[in-house]
């Protein structure tokens, strides 16, 4: 899909200007040609130098490398009635895939990927976290499972999503609270696992669900500097800032399911009170609902957010209060991140987005009422645009990244 502005952290002509070592400039200019063909495609040669201003002669070099490695096309423009029809250069697909999980608390996804983000196929599993290393190597024996099933012989690469704090230079689940892991260095067991792999990616799974917003995203907004919230057990997000994705000092940016809304309030996982995931979340909408449904129930009732949202949909008046209460406490959070972040757009991805129609106005309102101090404009406030779970798809833009940022690829 072609876009007006980058979205991705391309600098085009203007900007700050590269210098020092060729090899690396060079690598720098060929991640920015390329990640232009993804976004702009169709694409000839001379708009390409046009929106880099580089001078022509390196980018037919850079182009002349990426058709070599197979990474792109070239095709002669359709339609042009007069004088000589143009080469577009687009990507190319069918050749280079990436593996992806998402681990979740209760299930964990995998799914193969292409270039564009296109997923080919998924599979899940139940996720049993006692062992991780021997969970993950589960995980990778189901993952060529799915691959032989496919007919893919190769990936050029993996990603993993994971709740948590991740410390994704390291490869190291830092601190994973509803899986129960700590320190866990998950890349050197996927290592193992796969030594064939030419490159591994692991991160937070609201700040990899950012990313893919960022990268196959569909809304036509600015997204240069905007906030995802993922809701599902817990409450996590990822921020973008001039299109650059903020990790923090210690990989912990973004924790906002965290902060205190309600003090001396409902207790959290994390051992505090009152934090915006003990209300927010599904897990709490979930709770409430038994509460109100079945007040004098001793055993655990087995339901689950979407038998919520269902309900709701076969009108079920106490599934809608509880619903709108969610969007009420929603509100009351993302009011306190428009103050500290200002973001252009809030992104808000779950299963809670299928009832949009009811947390929407009810989100509104009490962000109209505590967030906006006279703005002129408000800021969007908007489902995600991904069809496939913003999570397994984040996982997958975390290798598809790599390779689109100077990783080099050779057969």
């Amino acid at each position: 899909m072609q876009r007006n502005t980058f979205r991705t952290g391309i600098n085009p002509v203007g900007t700050n200007i590269i210098t020092g070592n060729a090899k690396v400039v060079r690598t720098i200019n060929r991640g920015m040609i390329l990640n232009i063909i993804r976004e702009m495609q169709p694409i000839s040669r001379i708009n390409i130098a046009r929106l880099t201003g580089l001078n022509k002669s390196t980018v037919s070099s850079i182009i002349s490398n990426l058709l070599e490695e197979d990474l792109i096309i070239e095709q002669v423009s359709e339609g042009q009635s007069v004088g000589r029809s143009p080469l577009n250069l687009y990507l190319k697909l069918g050749k280079f895939y990436v593996g992806s999980f998402n681990i979740d608390s209760a299930v964990t996804r995998m799914a193969i990927a292409d270039l564009d983000g296109s997923i080919k196929g998924t599979s899940s599993i139940d996720t049993d976290p006692k062992d991780p290393r021997k969970f993950v190597r589960r995980c990778v024996s189901e993952l060529r499972s799915l691959c032989k099933n496919l007919g893919i012989q190769h990936l050029e690469g993996l990603g993993v999503s994971i709740g948590g704090i991740v410390d994704s230079k390291n490869l190291i689940v830092n601190f994973a609270p509803n899986l129960g892991w700590e320190d866990f260095n998950i890349g050197e067991t996927i290592r193992e696992s796969m030594p064939e792999l030419k490159n591994i990616s692991v991160g937070n799974d609201a700040k990899a669900s950012a990313l893919a917003e960022l990268w196959f995203g569909s809304h036509d907004v600015d997204l240069s500097n905007f906030v995802f919230l993922s809701i599902g057990p817990g409450i996590g997000s990822g921020i973008v800032v001039q299109n650059r994705l903020l990790d923090g000092e210690y990989q912990a940016s973004g924790e906002f399911g965290h902060m205190v809304i309600y003090e001396g309030g409902e207790h959290c996982t994390c051992g505090n009170n009152g934090c915006w995931e003990a209300y927010a979340s599904d897990k709490a909408t979930v709770s409430r609902y038994i509460k109100k449904k079945y007040p004098d129930a001793k055993d655990g009732v087995p339901l689950s957010i979407q038998d919520i949202v269902a309900l709701s949909k076969k009108d079920d008046s106490d599934a809608v209060e509880i619903l709108k209460q969610t969007g009420y406490y929603l509100g009351l959070g993302i009011s306190n991140i428009i103050k500290a972040i200002d973001p252009h757009v809030i992104i808000i991805g779950g299963r809670i987005t299928q009832v949009w129609e009811l947390i929407y106005p009810e989100i509104m309102t009490v962000v109209t009422k505590r967030a906006y101090f006279g703005r002129k404009k408000s800021i969007k406030i908007l489902p995600t645009s991904l069809n496939v779970l913003p999570r397994l798809l984040g996982a997958a833009t975390l290798a598809i990244q790599e390779i689109f940022n100077g990783y080099k690829i050779t057969d």
